[in-house]
């Protein structure tokens, strides 16, 4: 194996799987190395945005979830099944703001709303140099043709995090709602 062009975590959510394996093929094919997370449960994701289980390196992070109102939609467990201190709601600002850690990442939420103010806010103020998201419920198709876009030109056409996310966000107006959050410090 050639040395990839780059590194990045696929963090799958529930009921997300047919997207990430899309997208992981596709991301193998172009040439990144795709280091993939199934969330199974709460403490799962909390172990990737603490940077716990991110593989050193990790240039990008790709959340596939679903998302409602700001958040990321969380598995939901039996009462005596969660482990003790362990959250029992979706993800908003304040879990993120709680248990991320990513200095320096780039951070894509490519879930219906992920792209709010208030998220990528506390993405940014936990380290993120950029995050981008959709403020609004894209179709499906549209949330993977914005990755597959981002990721093209990012890998085969050399562009920047913000030349990239312009190019994919100009596929079609649906894509109109994805939005891009930088750290002042970028």
């Amino acid at each position: 194996m050639s040395k990839p062009v780059m590194n990045v975590a696929l963090v799958c959510g529930p009921d997300c799987d047919m997207e990430t394996q899309a997208v992981r093929a596709s991301l193998e094919y172009f040439g990144a190395r795709v280091f993939t997370y199934w969330i199974g449960r709460p403490n799962d994701f909390i172990s990737v945005l603490s940077g716990e289980d991110i593989y050193p390196g990790t240039d990008i992070i790709i959340l596939c979830f679903h998302g409602d109102e700001g958040s990321f939609i969380m598995p939901e467990l039996g009462e005596d099944v969660y482990e003790a201190g362990e959250p029992q709601h979706d993800f908003g600002p304040g879990e993120i703001m709680r248990f991320a850690k990513l200095d320096g990442k780039t951070v894509i939420g490519n879930g219906c709303t992920l792209g709010d103010p208030a998220l990528a806010k506390a993405f940014l103020d936990r380290g993120c140099r950029t995050y981008i998201g959709p403020d609004d419920y894209p179709d499906g198709n549209a949330a993977l043709m914005f990755l597959l876009r981002f990721f093209y030109e990012m890998i085969q056409n050399s562009k920047s995090v913000r030349e990239a996310y312009q190019l994919a966000r100009s596929i079609d107006d649906e894509l109109f709602m994805y939005q891009i959050y930088e750290s002042p410090l970028s």
